[in-house]
């Protein structure tokens, strides 16, 4: 694993299929059964991880070695690995970034579940926005390993996991000691030391960060960035202890969106902004620990966390429609203490003379949360909107079986059963309540093969995702308090179904086809922006995914990802059935070149496709596509230098486009319905020298 992101990550690496009967290597499912020694510096095309078997043709896992072989510029790109996926971000580099899969806006993660180290980075009643995922303190270098799954076809995720969860781990341990230093275009600067010593029974990992960044905008971004991790650990991921602590905090200027309008009569530039005080700060502060015993037969695991988060943004998106005179600022605040608890316990056995394991498990978490929305002036309060103190539980409780009934057929069978409750104490009596809910899930799994190193898989089950707690229990809206609000249900059903195909059939070619559909029986969510509720129409999503990695030689590697959706909302309405944000293309591609020392490259090539931004057709936005680069030399010493190039080609594209109705000062009261963008960075090169002992 690079402990300064090298190489590149075109040859995404993903499981093989398997040789012969036999379940899962690794008795948790999350992808934390690798081994915690990660070599030194290293450049080459990224090896695949040893060969697992799987349970969808969507399933992946890929190791740290090849996530930090891609040329990132910021943290949240690494998750891009995983096929089909695109991270953008539209308002600093301090806010959670904006994700797209199987043809969803995601927001800021509603429907992706992320996880690190068995802690959930999705917040429930965010003052932003539901399954809020900020994963900006996420440090690349520690990355062990993550495991991709897509759909609600696994008993082990839950809340968030409609369209599918992504599990990071941290390594326990380092091979050698780094410290790196990058400086770059736009005000760029970052600096990382990290390493391991002997410490008791086990060892100490430790690794401190530090960014800093301007950026290409006419307000500057003025960012400053500050992260820790400090891990103790003893054994192995699958026989040991291990106890970490994270700490970091964060401070920015946003440039958030524009309108067109602006930029087209040459009154705005397109790095400039509306309201230059737009921004925001956040701190997160974490404890957990992970504990774990296996033999032939067992494995237990238990993982325990207690968080702390803060989070301040202050947005202005509809400039001075609302309010003429002081703009339309708004300060969005989220103070919550997250406590939690996941275990599970597998039994490997026979049932009726066959190969079985059985896991039972559960995942519980509770959310302290004191939640605001404040209308305010450069950051100055006028008024409050609504303010909340929310307390959130949940419990889930899951089984599930995995038995191998021939030796080219394996059954798994889960459900997955889920308990929520949540009290609003509101600063309107009016909107204070208590609800509860209850959902219960079940899941399957089938794999054919393998037939000549091929499978095919089949799968299927029912999911959901969480609303916000404030929006379930709301009765009136907190604008104007004489306006009644309809109440929208704590948890929302999803279903899906997945049919693919793996394929290993050529020496060093690994594809795979998987053909999927998932419905949302409502798409109704809290609209955190607004501090009201917004009914939406039930839904479907009908799309392929194509996967392919190839490796000729030990130095070079290549892979392509596409996949195409069809989203749609289920109903019929005169409005439109198209559902606005979806993406029906996303593409990537890339090379990785280079062997343990000397010269190495990487390019990587993504697409995003077109998104309607009305129900109607009526407005869309444009096709994006960017070209990243990076290339290196690395000494026999263990020093290596590297330069990151990204938007090679100068794309004047978007990051994120949104249609709404704002108004600039001047224009008429009810406004300017417009598109609205915030655009890619320019051509910008990053510098990184690292040294490896």
């Amino acid at each position: 694993m690079a402990i300064a992101a090298t190489g590149d990550a075109w040859a995404q690496t993903s499981p093989r299929p398997n040789s012969g009967p036999g379940l899962s290597p690794d008795p948790f499912g999350t992808g934390t059964g690798a081994s915690t020694v990660l070599p030194a510096i290293t450049v080459t095309a990224p090896r695949a991880l040893e060969a697992e078997p799987t349970n969808a043709a969507s399933e992946k896992r890929i190791s740290g070695e090849t996530l930090n072989t891609r040329p990132i510029e910021r943290p949240g790109e690494m998750l891009e690995a995983a096929p089909g996926l695109i991270v953008t971000q539209h308002s600093g580099e301090g806010k959670a970034n904006q994700y797209f899969l199987r043809g969803m806006n995601l927001d800021h993660g509603t429907d992706l579940a992320i996880w690190l180290d068995g802690m959930p980075i999705n917040m429930r009643t965010h003052g932003h926005g539901q399954g809020y995922a900020d994963i900006n303190f996420l440090i690349p270098e520690l990355v062990e390993q993550m495991t991709v799954k897509k759909g609600p076809y696994w008993a082990e995720e839950g809340d968030f996991a409609s369209a599918g969860s992504l599990r990071l781990a941290y390594a326990d341990r380092l091979d050698r000691n780094v410290v790196s230093a990058t400086g770059g275009s736009f005000g760029y600067w970052r600096g990382l030391a990290a390493g391991t010593i002997p410490f008791g029974k086990g060892y100490l990992t430790g690794a401190a960060e530090f960014v800093a960044y301007t950026g290409p905008w006419q307000v500057p971004d003025n960012l400053r960035k500050y992260n820790g991790f400090l891990r103790y650990s003893e054994g192995t991921p699958d026989n040991g202890l291990a106890i970490t602590a994270l700490a970091y905090s964060n401070s920015w200027h946003s440039t958030d969106q524009i309108p067109v309008r602006a930029v087209s009569d040459g009154s705005l530039d397109r790095f400039g902004g509306i309201d230059q005080t737009d921004g925001g700060d956040t701190q997160r502060y974490s404890l957990s620990m992970r504990w774990t015993r296996s033999d032939e037969q067992t494995a237990s695991k238990v993982e325990a966390y207690a968080i702390y988060s803060t989070t301040n943004l202050y947005s202005n998106f509809t400039y001075f429609l609302d309010d003429p005179d002081n703009g339309d600022q708004f300060q969005q605040s989220d103070k919550r203490k997250i406590l939690g608890l996941n275990a599970s316990h597998l039994v490997r056995h026979q049932l009726a003379g066959l190969p079985s394991e059985t896991t039972i498990g559960t995942q519980v978490r509770y959310d302290d949360i004191a939640i605001g929305l404040f209308k305010t002036v450069q950051r100055t309060p006028l008024s409050t909107v609504r303010a909340d103190q929310v307390s959130e539980s949940s419990v889930g409780i899951y089984a599930k079986n995995t038995t191998q009934w021939t030796d080219w057929l394996k059954v798994t069978l889960g459900v997955r059963g889920d308990f929520f409750t949540a009290s609003v104490a509101s600063d309107n009596p009016l909107n204070s309540g208590a609800i509860s809910a209850f959902i219960v899930s079940p899941k399957a799994g089938i794999v054919f093969g393998p037939f000549d190193k091929t499978e095919f898989y089949l799968n299927a089950g029912m999911g959901y995702h969480s609303n916000d707690a404030r929006g379930a229990t709301i009765t009136v809206n907190p604008a104007d308090p004489t306006t009644p609000q309809a109440a929208v249900p704590l948890l929302v059903r999803s279903k899906g179904a997945e049919i693919g195909v793996r394929s290993q059939r050529f020496r060093g070619f690994d594809t795979s086809l998987a053909l999927f559909i998932l419905d949302f029986d409502s798409e109704l969510v809290f609209v955190g922006d607004a501090g009201t509720t917004e009914a939406s129409r039930p839904s479907r999503r009908i799309g392929v995914e194509w996967t392919n990695s190839y490796r000729p030689t030990s130095w070079a590697a290549f892979d392509l990802d596409l996949a195409f959706t069809q989203a749609r909302f289920s109903d019929y309405s005169s409005e439109g059935n198209l559902i606005p944000g979806a993406p029906d293309f996303v593409g990537s591609a890339g090379i990785t070149l280079g062997a343990d020392t000397g010269w190495f490259g990487a390019l990587r090539l993504r697409s995003l496709g077109p998104r309607p931004l009305t129900s109607d057709g009526s407005v869309w936005s444009s096709f994006t596509t960017t070209l990243n680069g990076r290339i290196g030399y690395v000494f026999d010493s263990g020093i290596k230098i590297n330069l990151d190039a990204y938007n090679l080609l100068n794309t004047q594209g978007s990051q994120i486009d949104y249609y709404y109705t704002s108004r600039l000062p001047g224009e008429a009261a009810e406004g300017v319905a417009d598109r609205h963008f915030h655009p890619i960075e320019p051509l910008a090169f990053r510098l990184t020298l690292a040294k490896a002992f």
